[in-house]
């Protein structure tokens, strides 16, 4: 019996390390409500708090004081035993100025994948009844400080230092019964890299021009088979305003490919914001789609409410065929 349970043991050790794949980096979409609502077309917007993540330079073109605190939640969850299945979920906070911000967030993904799938299979769902499968939790704590600089009138350069607290926990598991809360509860062992952040934005009158690169000191946490990479991610955005901030439209893409449960993805996304002449009420929209492979095009919405003077509660959703997309988040944001 002893030894039997030994085999077993070594058995299921020995798949983790061989199922095991690169983690998922981080995508833009983890954060930022009114992004979210707007597609994912952010990067020449970044004029709240979420500038830290979206795109540092964008600190100097948003009001005096903002602070944002939010919670989103990506979820695909296995039905009736099929996998791959995953969650990701978000939270945090930031404080900005015009030229320095402060921010929090804690992102956590959760996955569940048939074993057999290392060996090439598609990221179709499959029913694999009572066989094994793999389960893998990522956390990552990172807290960010962004500083910024204008070079003449119409640049701004800045960058977020942040350093990151990350753990990574795999095992294998029978399928039956398996979920994806059994997935986040693994334990894992954590470590901490410093990490940056790099954006500019460009301004001439309406139009405005962002380019962000996401780890531009890239990171690896955990060894050999478990790894998970944040890779270098860069993507720019297009955006013209009106001069009286009423309405935003906006447009951004990828320039990198990023790992996803289902596979490479080099997004495009477009948007708009139209808020009403008291600023009481704002509304977004919003399209993405995966420029790799197969389309699955996804649409986004949100709304924004004033609950008093400068005090907002921002709430976003996005539907469609991309797995990786859907989800809800919402948030308070403060400005003045």
């Amino acid at each position: 019996m002893k030894s039997t349970w030994l085999a077993r043991a070594a058995i299921a050790a020995a798949l983790v390390v061989v199922c095991a794949d690169g983690a998922r980096a981080q995508t833009s979409e983890d954060v930022g409500i009114r992004a979210h609502g707007m597609g994912g077309a952010f990067t020449a917007v970044a004029d709240d708090a979420t500038a830290a993540w979206w795109n540092p330079a964008g600190l100097a073109a948003g009001a005096y004081f903002n602070a944002v605190i939010e919670s989103a939640t990506r979820r695909d969850p296995a039905t009736d035993g099929a996998v791959p299945a995953w969650e990701s979920g978000t939270r945090g906070f930031s404080i900005a100025y015009p030229a320095l911000a402060l921010s929090y967030y804690r992102l956590k993904v959760s996955e569940i994948e048939p074993v057999s799938s290392i060996g090439g299979a598609g990221p179709g769902r499959q029913d694999e009844g009572s066989s094994n499968v793999r389960l893998s939790s990522f956390v990552l704590n990172q807290f960010g400080v962004t500083v910024g600089q204008s070079l003449g009138n119409h640049l701004v350069v800045a960058s977020t230092v942040k350093l990151m607290r990350g753990g990574v926990g795999l095992a294998v598991r029978q399928a039956s019964g398996t979920t994806l809360d059994a997935a986040g509860d693994l334990d894992r062992q954590s470590e901490m890299h410093p990490g940056l952040d790099v954006g500019a934005l460009s301004k001439f009158g309406p139009l405005r021009l962002g380019v962000m690169v996401r780890n531009a000191k890239e990171a690896t946490f955990g060894e050999g088979g478990q790894a998970i990479e944040l890779d270098r991610h860069v993507r720019a955005g297009v955006a013209l305003i009106s001069r009286s901030n009423l309405t935003t439209v906006a447009v951004d893409l990828d320039l990198t490919k990023t790992e996803l449960p289902t596979g490479e993805s080099r997004r495009f996304a477009a948007g708009a914001e139209a808020w009403g002449a008291t600023r009481k009420i704002g509304v977004r929209g919003g399209v993405s789609v995966n420029t790799i492979g197969d389309a699955r095009p996804s649409a986004s919405g949100g709304v924004s409410a004033a609950l008093r003077s400068g005090t907002f509660l921002d709430v976003a959703a996005t539907a469609g065929s991309d797995e990786t997309q859907r989800g809800w988040g919402f948030a308070l944001r403060v400005t003045f």
